[in-house]
């Protein structure tokens, strides 16, 4: 049986917009319900990450320890204030970034289960050195 490409096109066309055959994707559904007033808006936006700063200076991290909510997103910003690169690098929170001279950079982090995760500077680990407090 062929189709003419008129059936066949309005065939594509269901099948992109419902995903797999006549099943509505998830997105879909989402809209239906937001469009019917049973889904509130609340529940699909998403709180503001907490943000805390750290700043580099004479190859510190200050505060060395920092306290930040478990149950957030984080935005975490590095501030370089020496004149040399340095990398912010924690195994815990398996991140590893550098950050320029007289430059910052934003490290943005899932909420964390309670604990202590430590941070370090890889160019200056003597003395660059610091931990993340969740609670």
């Amino acid at each position: 049986m062929t189709r003419s490409p008129s059936t066949a096109l309005a065939t594509s066309q269901q099948r992109s917009t419902t995903g797999r055959g006549s099943h509505p994707t998830l997105r879909n559904c989402l809209r239906r319900l937001l469009a019917t007033g049973l889904l509130p808006m609340a529940t699909l936006s998403q709180a503001e990450p907490v943000t805390v700063t750290l700043t580099i200076q004479d190859h510190r991290f200050t505060p060395s320890v920092l306290h930040v909510p478990t149950a957030s997103e984080l935005r975490l910003i590095v501030v370089n204030r020496d004149d040399t690169p340095e990398e912010f690098e924690s195994d815990s929170l398996h991140r590893e970034q550098r950050v320029s001279g007289k430059q910052q950079l934003e490290v943005f982090l899932r909420p964390l289960t309670p604990g202590i995760y430590g941070f370090f500077g890889d160019y200056h680990q003597d003395t660059a050195q610091g931990s993340l407090v969740a609670e």
